[in-house]
């Protein structure tokens, strides 16, 4: 199947979760190329360091992604400001919650879901009748490569990335044959504050916070930049799938090959790994 390639660069764009990480970076990177941004997030402080950071026209509002109707409003007020057709709306707003399914606390998964799926929904039904009404423009969802590949202690965030990825695929289906796109997004580990601001369910002995958060940032193999060019650049191209990062591609590659062992390959392929460099350390120093 041919790919539609498509323009963003100069036209209006919409991002959510705008106050940092990758919806920053978007910001920056689309603002840049001569867009007119509206951004939002539930991070007014953020939000604000964001938009002063931004050199052209924007339209900045506080909003909760869970708010369908604030969404709507929203949806309304940028048909109203645009200066230019809406070249894509970013369903970006995302959490992260880390806990079993036996001990977890269900109000955290609910939480997450509301965001990370059901934002991403309330998003698109608001924007996306004016993109059908101007019969261009593309509904960008952030999904993550745990929505190609679950992973233990990641039920809540697993479930909902993947509901986002069928959810995006879905649409991408009724929209053929309109000039109307729908795209699904997959990072893998980016350098973000998502596992800083993230729920965890503690154990018997805590859980330092701080120190899974380096951890993160220690193998995340992306920066918000590289993932912001990734991803203007695949819009673009007229790509419906765009992986960030050679771990996306792996676990991509792996839940191909193995789809419901997937995990136990990968845990056996970093033990196998592991031991090799442990090896490969002795012999360096015999």
């Amino acid at each position: 199947m041919s790919k539609s390639k498509r323009t963003i660069s100069g036209r209006t764009v919409v991002i959510s979760g705008a106050a940092s990480g990758i919806g920053r970076a978007l910001a920056q990177r689309l603002s840049a190329h001569g867009c007119a941004v509206a951004i939002t997030d539930v991070d007014e402080n953020g939000l604000k360091e964001t938009d002063a950071s931004l050199n052209g026209n924007t339209l900045v509002r506080v909003l909760d992604v869970r708010d369908a109707d604030a969404q709507r409003d929203f949806a309304a007020a940028v048909r109203d400001w645009a200066p230019s057709p809406i070249g894509a709306v970013f369903n970006n707003a995302g959490v992260a919650v880390a806990q079993t399914i036996v001990d977890g606390v269900a109000a955290d998964d609910e939480w997450l879901w509301n965001i990370n799926f059901h934002g991403v929904v309330n998003g698109t039904r608001a924007f996306l009748p004016i993109l059908v009404e101007q019969d261009e423009g593309a509904i960008v969802n952030t999904s993550s490569v745990y929505g190609l590949l679950a992973v233990p202690n990641q039920s809540a965030y697993s479930a909902a990335k993947f509901a986002v990825r069928a959810f995006t695929d879905s649409l991408r289906h009724e929209l053929r044959g309109t000039g109307v796109t729908a795209i699904s997004v997959h990072p893998g580990g980016v350098k973000t504050n998502i596992v800083r601001n993230a729920r965890f369910k503690e154990g018997p002995e805590g859980v330092d916070r701080e120190k899974m958060a380096q951890d993160f940032a220690a193998v995340a193999m992306s920066t918000p930049d590289k993932a912001a060019k990734k991803i203007h650049r695949g819009v673009e191209k007229g790509k419906g799938r765009i992986l960030i990062g050679p771990d996306a591609y792996l676990l991509d590659t792996v839940a191909r090959i193995a789809p419901t062992n997937g995990y136990t390959v990968l845990a056996t392929f970093g033990n196998a790994l592991g031991k090799a460099s442990a090896k490969l350390a002795r012999t360096k120093s015999d």
